[in-house]
C-alpha cells in the first residue's frame, strides 16, 4: 500500500508539471456563449461544395409530374375477375393476360384474380397507365410487367385504392428474370394522389432495371426482398411510402456503371422497416428534404454491441491523485489483461462485409443531406458512406448498434440538429469537420473517432500534450493520419471510450464543445497521435486521469488542465477569474478525475479559481 501511495504521488506531480508546461488549459462549461464564430486558420473552414449534388429540377421531367389526362381520349380497360375488356385494339387480351401494345393513355379499373398487365410497345413509346380502383393478382408472376417501351408513367387516380400482388412464386415466362410484383425493364414513373398496395411474399416489391421515379401517391409495399429496387436510380419527391422489406427498403445499384445506382429524395414521407438497410445507394445518396422513420435490422438492440469495458483490463486503472486540494489519490494498477479483448471493435468491422448490412442510410459513393427529419433505429450504422458525407441541415433522432455517422473518407457537418441517443461510436470518419449544427451524442466507445473504415479504438500514440509524459503508459505507439477540425456549432459528447479520438491531429478554432468521458480503463477525454491545437471556441472536457490522459499540445488562448482525483457525477465545476466573475460552469453526467477548460475568456498567464463541490484551488492558465 505504501508503494502504491508513492507511485500515485509521483504520477500526480508529473501530471501537474506536464499540465503547466505545455499550454494545457482546462475545460469550459455550459455557461459559455454557444454562438462562437470560427476564428484562426481559414484552411480549417468546412467546404460544403459537392460535385455530385443535383438540383431537384434536374431529377424530374414534366412527364414525371403530370398526373392529368384527357379522359375522353383514354382507352378503358375493365377487369372482371377472370376476364377483361378494352375499348381499343391497342390492347390485346388473352385469358387473364392484358397486353398494352401502343402509346396511349389507359385507365384501368376492376379486379383480376390471377392475371397480368403487360406493357410491350415500340421501344420509343411512352404509354400512360391510370389506376382507378384496380386490383391485380398474379399467382406465379408480376401483376404489372413492363417488358418494352421507352418510358411508362403510372398514375394513381385521386381517391382510389389500387393493389398489385404476387401469389407466392415466380415462374419464368420469357428470358427475363421476373422477380417482383411490379417488374420493369424500362424507365418507370409513379405519380398521382391515390393509393397503391404492393405485395410480394417471395421477391421484390417494385423492381426497375432503369430509372424508377415517384412524384406523388401513397404506397404500402410489403416484400420478402427489396421493397423498392432499381438499377440506375430511385428518385422520389412528394410521395408517401411505407415499406416492409425482407432486405432493403429502398435499394439502387448498378454493377456495370459506377455513376449509376443512386438515390435522390427531395420531399415526401418514408416509413421503412427493413431487415437489411433502410435506404441503400450503390452510388451517391442525396436527400434534400422529407420525413423519414427507419428501422433497420430490428433496431439498435439487435446490433453487435462493443464496449469500453474490455479496455479496463489493458492499461492502468484507479484514480490519479494530486493537483487539487482534497483530491482522492492512490489506486492500485490493474492487471494487463488479454490484448485480444482490446481489438473487439476492429474484428466487428472486419466481419461487416460477411454479414447482412443493417444500416439506416447507406451509400457506396458520396452522401449529402441538406434537409429533412430523420428517426433512425438501426442494428448497424445509422448513416453510412463508403466515401464522403456532407450534413448541411436536417433533424436527426438516432439510436444504433454501431456508429451514428460513419464515413470512410471525409465527414462534414455544417448544420442541422443531431441527437444520437445510443451508439457504439457517435461520429466516425478519417477526416471529421464540424462547422455548425447542434449535436448531442452518447457513445459506448468513442464520441468522435477519426479512423475511417477500421475502428482504431485503443490504438494511437499519445506523445504530445500527455499528462503523464512519454513514459510507458504515455505514448510511443503508432501514429495515424486522421484529423478532426471543429470551427463552429455546438457539440455535447458523452462517451464511455475516448471523448475525441483524432488518431492524427485535432484542431479547434470555434464552436462550443463539451466532452464527458469515463474514468475507467484505456480512455481519455482527448486522444490524438500528433497535435491538438485550440485557437478559438469553447472546450469543456472531463474524464480519466490515467497514463492515457492528454490535453492540448498548443493553444492560442488560455487552457487549464488539472487532475482532481475522483469526483462523483453531478458535482458542479465552476471557474472564476481573479475578480470573482464566473467564466464557466458545468455539471458532468459521469464521474471524472480530469478537467480541461479553454475559451476566449481564459487568458494565458492569468490566475483562475476552480471550485469542484466544496473544494477550491487556484491555477495559472497556459
Amino acid at each position: 500500500m505504501r508503494l502504491n501511495r508513492i507511485i500515485a504521488l509521483i504520477l500526480a506531480v508529473v501530471f501537474c508539471l506536464s499540465g503547466c508546461r505545455k499550454n494545457q488549459n482546462q475545460v469550459n462549461t455550459d455557461a459559455a456563449n454557444t454562438g462562437d464564430t470560427a476564428t484562426g486558420n481559414s484552411n480549417t473552414s468546412i467546404s460544403t461544395d459537392t460535385d455530385f449534388a443535383e438540383d431537384e429540377s434536374e431529377m424530374f421531367t414534366d412527364r414525371d409530374e403530370k398526373a392529368t389526362y384527357d379522359e375522353a381520349a383514354a382507352v378503358k380497360i375493365t377487369l372482371s375477375g377472370t376476364s377483361a375488356t378494352a375499348t381499343s385494339d391497342s390492347v390485346s387480351i388473352s385469358g387473364t393476360t392484358v397486353k398494352i401494345t401502343e402509346e396511349a393513355t389507359y385507365v384501368v379499373s376492376g379486379t383480376l384474380t390471377d392475371g397480368m398487365i403487360v406493357v410491350e410497345t415500340d421501344e420509343k413509346a411512352k404509354p400512360h397507365i391510370v389506376f382507378s380502383g384496380a386490383s391485380v393478382t398474379s399467382a406465379t408472376s408480376a401483376p404489372l410487367y413492363i417488358k418494352q417501351a421507352d418510358k411508362v408513367v403510372v398514375t394513381l387516380e385521386e381517391n382510389t385504392e389500387n393493389a398489385l400482388a404476387n401469389g407466392g412464386s415466380f415462374v419464368a415466362i420469357d428470358d427475363n428474370n421476373v422477380d417482383a410484383a411490379v417488374f420493369s425493364k424500362q424507365d418507370l414513373t409513379f405519380n398521382g394522389s391515390g393509393t397503391l398496395t404492393v405485395t410480394s411474399p417471395v421477391g421484390h416489391g417494385i423492381s426497375c432495371k432503369d430509372d424508377l421515379v415517384f412524384t406523388g401517391g401513397v404506397y404500402q409495399i410489403s416484400a420478402a426482398s427489396h421493397a423498392i429496387d432499381a438499377n440506375d436510380s430511385v428518385r422520389a419527391s412528394g410521395a408517401n411510402i411505407a415499406a416492409d422489406a425482407g432486405k432493403d427498403g429502398i435499394h439502387a445499384e448498378n454493377n456495370d456503371d459506377a455513376s449509376l445506382g443512386f438515390v435522390y429524395i427531395g420531399s415526401g414521407n418514408y416509413t421503412i422497416e427493413a431487415e437489411g438497410d433502410g435506404i441503400s445507394a450503390g452510388s451517391y445518396l442525396q436527400i434534400d428534404g422529407g420525413e423519414f422513420d427507419i428501422t433497420a435490422g430490428g433496431g439498435s438492440e439487435n446490433g453487435t454491441k462493443q464496449n469500453s469495458g474490455n479496455y479496463g483490463n489493458f492499461i492502468g486503472g484507479g484514480g490519479m491523485g494530486g493537483g487539487f486540494p482534497g483530491a482522492m489519490g492512490g489506486g492500485r494498477p490493474r492487471d494487463a489483461g488479454n490484448f485480444d479483448q482490446m481489438q473487439g471493435s476492429q474484428q466487428s468491422d472486419q466481419t461487416d462485409t460477411e454479414s447482412t448490412s443493417m444500416k439506416g442510410l447507406k451509400s457506396g459513393g458520396d452522401m449529402q443531406i441538406a434537409g429533412g427529419s430523420f428517426r433512425i433505429n438501426s442494428a448497424d450504422d445509422a448513416v453510412h458512406t463508403n466515401a464522403s458525407m456532407y450534413i448541411k441541415d436536417g433533424n436527426f433522432e438516432m439510436a444504433t448498434g454501431d456508429d451514428g455517422f460513419h464515413g470512410e473518407e471525409n465527414l462534414e457537418i455544417s448544420g442541422g440538429t443531431i441527437n444520437i441517443s445510443e451508439s457504439y461510436e457517435g461520429i466516425e470518419a478519417l477526416h471529421i469537420k464540424i462547422s455548425g449544427g447542434d449535436t448531442t451524442l452518447k457513445a459506448d466507445d468513442d464520441g468522435l473517432n477519426a479512423a475511417g473504415g477500421t475502428d482504431q479504438s485503443g490504438f494511437g500514440g499519445r506523445d504530445n500534450g500527455s499528462f503523464g509524459g512519454k513514459g510507458p503508459m504515455g505514448g510511443g505507439m503508432s501514429q495515424g493520419n486522421g484529423s478532426i477540425a471543429i470551427s463552429g456549432g455546438t457539440l455535447h459528447i458523452t462517451a464511455s471510450g475516448d471523448g475525441v479520438d483524432a488518431n492524427g491531429t485535432l484542431e479547434i478554432i470555434g464552436g462550443y464543445t463539451v466532452v464527458c468521458g469515463p474514468t475507467q480503463g484505456d480512455t481519455a477525454t482527448l486522444d490524438y497521435d500528433k497535435t491538438a491545437t485550440i485557437s478559438g471556441g469553447t472546450f469543456i472536457g472531463t474524464g480519466a486521469s490515467g497514463g492515457m490522459a492528454q490535453t492540448f499540445s498548443e493553444s492560442a488562448q488560455g487552457v487549464i488542465a488539472v487532475s482532481v482525483g475522483s469526483v462523483s457525477a453531478g458535482t458542479e465545476i465552476v471557474l472564476k477569474d481573479s475578480d470573482g466573475k464566473t467564466v464557466l460552469s458545468h455539471t458532468p453526467a459521469l464521474n471524472y478525475a480530469v478537467v480541461i477548460l479553454s475559451s476566449p475568456e481564459i487568458e494565458k498567464g492569468k490566475t483562475y479559481t476552480i471550485t469542484i463541490g466544496t473544494q477550491s484551488a487556484a491555477f495559472e492558465a497556459n
